[in-house]
């Protein structure tokens, strides 16, 4: 147990899915990490839906596993189910989504935690942050202990003031009945943050037994093995069915008699939602014209009869969601184990923030998760990596690492946070990537491992592994290139059978392999390489020359916005001083404070007008300042 008055390097407050991320990376890192939380049996607790990934949240599984975080390799070894998702579209949208044990994910979570020799963790609720001169220095503690860190990681998830709303009750909680964190809201607003009201809920629970599976579509989980995690060589194999069924008429009638005593309209609910995210009371009154929605019934473990209830949220009250329930096809008899809810809570403004996730109004403080306004174990997951690096970076006197929108869905999301803010809790959409053929599921590894490395989170014996793969892909891409075939009377039958047009005359098999129809397991037959080829150096070779084209011209848009990143502006500028600018343009900036011409060019209201005006202000005053010296 840690003594009152320890230093630590990193103190981290909040065991979630952005603390846990923070913890490890800080610890694994070499610094001293105390990790704080209300409750050890509440860590990496999904009060939601118990699932990982799914469209741009996979993703970010993937990049924080190749950075070298955990969430990946965690949800690896407990899943129920595995799914990879829109396979009939394009590579940059296939997106994996596993259905987790909930139990089972967060005593692995917990067990990597305790195993970690950096780490310290410990239950204890922290109501106070020690600050002199505008520098974080430590917690305080409920029990009154001190304990002092180089830099503390904020990572309270939705526990800030949370209250919970059933119909018309409401209560201070946070999610599932937990204590909330009301003392350290209170204090947060006392050293001048800005924060919001957001809200989120949760469909009820429903004992399986009492389901009718017969009258539903069954969801089975992909034959074919897959993972998050990069270093996953172990597969589950048997998996659990998910099941679909549909809300109807009768539904949507009861939801419309009970509406006047839904909070959301009753006046009840002050915070705002998840627009991605509606509870069932939403749906019905914004989508007034669709006769159904679906709802997926999805085990939350194999070793209990609870079924989530997806697509069915409501903070209707509890003596209404039993026969609501009861109105959907299988649910008839359906028995409630846990009830609905609404939670609010407080989210800071996240503009206050540095790309770094470090607060510009407290130094040495660093924020991650729903506290920063988004939604999802995911988001909560990439902010709790990136924050625990850079403050573990901070202590041992290094640079800041920020990920760039191309390189990163993490850096899309970070950025969008700190530079645009957030009205509503954010969620991550692949349609938030301007980038998105070159932030793909299968090339994570590619992007970021070698950064995982330099900061000190892939082991050696992985960065051989990867840098062996890259050689490999490369290898076989040039063989591709050298490669010419002929019109042999066996290719063109072959070629005919796939449905491709002959060949006329000898043709590079790297051109061949960009027709639609032509996968690398025919050009493999064509032309079988001298070794063998491992199935994920074949799909990067694939994927990365059919889609050559469009990924060289992606390239040419990274490179002009990388010239306006480039461009930094200086600590000096006065945007008072600068003439010329809109009013709304004026207030943004001074607000935001961009660290390049770049991030300037994307906090909305900055118009290129404006972006123009502050570069000549910008190059003048460098000229005036250097005359003076």
């Amino acid at each position: 147990m840690p003594q009152s008055g320890e230093k630590y390097d990193v103190i981290v407050i909040g065991a979630g899915h952005a603390g846990c991320e923070a913890a490890l990376a800080a610890a694994r890192m070499g610094c001293s990490t105390l990790l704080l939380t209300l409750s050890l049996d509440t860590i990496a607790y999904m009060p939601c839906n118990p699932s990982i990934g799914g469209p741009a949240k996979g993703h970010v599984v993937r990049e924080v596993d190749a950075l070298g975080g955990e969430m990946a390799r965690i949800i690896d070894k407990t899943h129920i189910q595995m799914r990879m998702l829109n396979t009939g579209k394009g590579p940059a949208v296939y997106a994996l989504r596993a259905q987790a044990d909930k139990v089972l994910y967060q005593q692995e979570m917990k067990k990597a935690l305790e195993d970690e020799s950096n780490l310290v963790l410990h239950q204890n609720m922290v109501e106070r942050l020690m600050v002199e001169d505008g520098v974080c220095k430590g917690v305080v503690t409920r029990t009154g202990a001190h304990y002092y860190g180089e830099t503390v990681v904020l990572t309270t998830g939705t526990y800030l003031r949370g209250k919970v709303i059933i119909g018309d009750l409401s209560y201070e909680s946070g999610p599932n009945n937990q204590q909330p964190a009301v003392q350290l809201a209170h204090h947060l607003h006392e050293l001048g943050f800005e924060t919001v009201r957001f809200k989120t809920g949760t469909p009820p629970r429903v004992n399986k037994k009492t389901i009718d599976t017969d009258k539903m579509e069954i969801q089975p989980g992909d034959d074919e093995l897959r993972a998050f995690s990069y270093e996953t060589t172990d597969y589950i194999m048997d998996q659990l069915p998910c099941w679909l069924t549909y809300t109807n008429e009768r539904t949507h009638e009861y939801i419309r008699e009970n509406l006047h005593r839904a909070p959301m309209y009753s006046g009840q609910i002050e915070g705002q939602g998840p627009r991605y995210c509606p509870s069932i009371e939403d749906k019905i009154v914004r989508f007034a014209d669709k006769n159904r929605h679906q709802i997926f019934l999805e085990p939350e473990g194999r070793d209990t009869l609870e079924m989530y209830v997806q697509g069915l949220s409501t903070s209707l009250p509890e003596e209404i969601q039993q026969p609501l329930l009861r109105t959907i096809d299988g649910l008839e008899k359906a028995e409630m184990m846990r009830t609905g809810y609404a939670i609010e809570y407080d989210a800071i403004v996240p503009t206050q923030l540095w790309p770094s996730l470090e607060t510009k109004r407290v130094a040495n403080l660093f924020t991650a998760g729903q506290i920063n306004g988004t939604s999802g174990y995911e988001e909560a997951a990439a902010q709790g990596i990136m924050a625990g690096i850079n403050a573990a970076r901070k202590v041992q006197g290094k640079g800041s690492v920020i990920l760039d929108r191309s390189q990163a869905y993490i850096g899309v999301l970070i950025d969008d946070l700190v530079t645009k803010g957030t009205s509503e809790p954010y969620r991550l959409l692949t349609s938030r990537a301007e980038y998105r053929l070159l932030l793909r599921h299968d090339n994570a590894d590619l992007r970021l491992t070698e950064l995982g490395y330099e900061v000190g989170l892939i082991s050696e014996d992985r960065i051989v592994r990867f840098r062996k793969k890259k050689k490999e892909i490369e290898q076989e891409i040039e063989r591709l290139r050298q490669s010419k075939v002929k019109p042999t009377p066996t290719l063109q039958a072959m070629l005919q059978e796939l449905g491709s047009s002959e060949l006329d005359n000898a043709v590079e098999l790297s051109k061949l392999i960009k027709r639609p129809e032509i996968r690398y397991e025919h050009i493999k037959q064509i032309s079988p390489p001298q070794e063998p080829v491992a199935s994920d150096v074949a799909e990067q070779v694939e994927i990365q020359l059919k889609y050559e084209g469009y990924i060289k011209k992606s390239l040419q848009q990274v490179e002009k916005m990388k010239k306006m990143n480039s461009k930094r502006i200086p600590p000096w500028v006065d945007y008072d001083q600068v003439m010329g600018i809109s009013s709304e343009a004026r207030e943004k900036l001074k607000q935001v404070r961009p660290l390049s011409l770049g991030q300037a060019s994307r906090i909305s209201g900055v118009n290129p007008s404006d972006i123009s005006i502050l570069l000549v202000y910008i190059e003048q005053g460098g000229k005036s300042r250097s005359h003076m010296g």
